[in-house]
């Protein structure tokens, strides 16, 4: 069981030699098992929060511990790059740009942490992308390019991708953009079973709320002040959190049902 534990952490990047911090006191834990998805309005720092949780970039004080029933905890900064293949897996928004590449041939680049330097999968490699193939769904996509996929197809090839990386803790930054409803809601019921099912660490950032709402396990709410409100979506409704967050003028939330009305 995989946990991500976050410790008085501060977010944000260097502006013309400056540290211009997003973020701080950030103290919150991402459970292993759980769906757990991240609110905030545009520009609080999602993206940047992903990121550093990601290793992409450092935090700029504070810690971040990987935490598993195997091992004592360990710094995200203690991590080689090795290590950190095999322990988490992202999902990006912005479109692989590739060509004449299979599915398949995607997904199997999920097993590049484990080949060798000229990247051959084994028996093992293969057999671990079968599996996951099927277990996403897209057995009958593997053999299309994947310039030639929807964006709906694109996400799902892209989590498999993932999930043959073999790592406990997957990260997505917004995985529902760009789709229609019946994708958004397909890949997010996707994301709940495979946390639950596979017993996966799963966080991953959106502005389908409603959705989030209705399928999530935990919700994480980036508010201003670096307030970071952590709760089932019936405790951050019951808290009044998610009133403050999503009402506005025309714009009304039902904490009992969690649902949002828009007036006409």
């Amino acid at each position: 069981m995989q946990t991500v534990v976050l410790q008085d952490l501060s977010i944000g990047y260097l502006a013309k030699g400056n540290q211009k911090v997003v973020a701080s006191g950030l103290t919150a834990s991402i459970e292993s098992g759980q769906l757990t998805c991240l609110l905030g309005q545009n520009g609080i720092g999602k993206s940047t929060l992903l990121r550093t949780l990601s290793a992409f970039q450092p935090p700029l004080g504070g810690d971040i511990l990987l935490n598993t029933a195997s091992t004592e905890r360990r710094s995200l900064t203690h991590l080689s790059d090795r290590e950190l293949s095999r322990l988490i897996g992202v999902v990006l928004t912005e479109k692989p740009d590739v060509q004449n590449l299979t599915a398949r041939e995607m997904v199997g680049m999920g097993r590049s942490p484990y080949t060798g330097f000229w990247g051959t999968l084994t028996d093992d490699d293969q057999k671990i992308v079968d599996d996951v193939i099927r277990l996403v769904g897209i057995e009958t996509l593997q053999e299309r390019m994947v310039q030639t996929l929807s964006d709906g197809e694109r996400q799902k090839v892209m989590i498999a991708k993932a999930l043959a990386q073999q790592t406990p803790v997957i990260y997505l930054d917004e995985p529902t953009a760009f789709l229609d409803f019946p994708s958004k809601v397909e890949i997010m019921q996707l994301l709940r079973r495979l946390a639950v099912d596979e017993e996966k660490t799963i966080f991953l950032s959106t502005h389908d709320v409603e959705l989030a709402l209705q399928l999530a396990d935990s919700i994480w709410l980036m508010e201003p002040q670096s307030v970071l409100s952590v709760g089932t979506p019936q405790e951050l409704a019951a808290q009044g959190v998610l009133g403050r967050f999503i009402e506005r003028d025309g714009i009304t939330f039902d904490k009992n049902a969690l649902t949002i009305q828009v007036s006409k």
